[in-house]
């Protein structure tokens, strides 16, 4: 990065699938479903991270742990959206996902099948990959599942591991390491994530209460930034649209009326929009709004399919913003 470019923004995804989507007449037991010619994607949180920022106009590069055949296939589906890819070299097969759309009524079937564990030397070389590449001021998001069997620490691992780069992390993870986030804050400011990102339900389980109505998810929030957890926390209220907390406040951007047709990559377009917004400068709530936009636009489109830029541009002033007053 120079005084006269945006950041780059780099995306961390550990856990990438090959996902498939297709749509059968209506999902029965017991008989063979015929369905139609599946759409493949590449996936995972980071990967899908990249594919709209790219869209976006923005600078990423994916870093993808990959393996076998299958990893093989995923790489040509990014190489066939232009994005900067670094691969990770790994021992196991990359896994599949598969998203079913039952035509009689619209539900949606996903299938996620688990991934390959990664060894301690996978692990050792993303950070060395992404510590090459990171530059002072860029923003890394590692978001999506982890590997199985990983360590609840390694997001906080990849962070100290990039310590003396001087980058933003932002985390959308869940599970373990997103409780080990919560309950392990880094002392000083400088280690702490730029942001972390819950949706609805994983701010219930680590506020330990339910959060029925948007004060109480704002509270908790900031409650968060209080104990350190993170600069800015960012929390998903569902449909109603996303909550940010930093030192200077709480906003809340209202999601566009839309008509929902899939909530796949929502939560992925939330944050590369976001995260596009403030690499180019802009504020914290400014950024929500962008995000919550992206997210608009997301569930409008079926499957794994990435949202259309110019979707999202014209449903941001529809994404109202609000201040909260705690």
């Amino acid at each position: 990065m120079t005084p006269d470019t945006p950041p780059a923004i780099l995306t961390v995804t550990l856990n990438p699938a090959l996902d498939l989507s297709t749509l059968t007449p209506e999902v029965a037991p017991g008989r063979k479903l015929r369905c139609s010619a599946p759409r493949l994607d590449p996936g995972g949180g980071g990967i899908n991270v990249s594919r709209l920022v790219s869209r976006l106009g923005g600078d990423t590069t994916a870093f993808v742990a990959l393996g076998g055949g299958v990893g093989m296939r995923l790489v040509s589906a990014l190489q066939a959206e232009h994005i900067s890819t670094r691969i990770i070299p790994i021992a196991h097969e990359t896994r599949t996902s598969l998203s079913v759309t039952d035509g009689a009524t619209g539900a949606q079937y996903r299938f996620m099948l688990p991934g390959p564990e990664l060894s301690a030397a996978e692990y050792e070389a993303a950070a060395t990959a992404l510590a090459e590449e990171a530059a002072t001021g860029d923003f890394v998001v590692i978001s999506g599942s982890l590997p199985t069997g990983a360590a609840p620490d390694v997001p906080a691992r990849l962070l100290s591991a990039l310590a003396g780069k001087r980058v933003r992390l932002v985390i959308d993870t869940s599970g373990a390491a997103l409780d080990y986030l919560v309950t392990h804050p880094a002392p000083e400011p400088s280690a702490r994530p730029e942001i972390l990102r819950f949706d609805h339900h994983e701010a219930e389980e680590a506020a330990g209460r339910p959060l029925p109505e948007r004060l109480d998810t704002a509270r908790f929030a900031a409650e968060l930034v209080a104990r350190g957890a993170a600069r800015r926390i960012v929390v998903g209220r569902q449909s109603e649209g996303n909550i940010l907390a930093d030192a200077d406040g709480v906003w809340f951007a209202r999601a566009a009326p839309v008509k929902a047709v899939s909530t796949i990559g929502a939560g992925d377009s939330f944050l590369a929009a976001l995260t596009w917004s403030m690499a180019r400068g802009e504020t914290a709530a400014e950024a929500l709004q962008w995000g919550t936009a992206a997210a608009s636009a997301a569930v409008t489109t079926p499957g794994t399919q990435i949202c259309d830029p110019d979707t999202v541009i014209a449903l941001r002033p529809e994404c109202r913003l609000e201040q909260i007053a705690l």
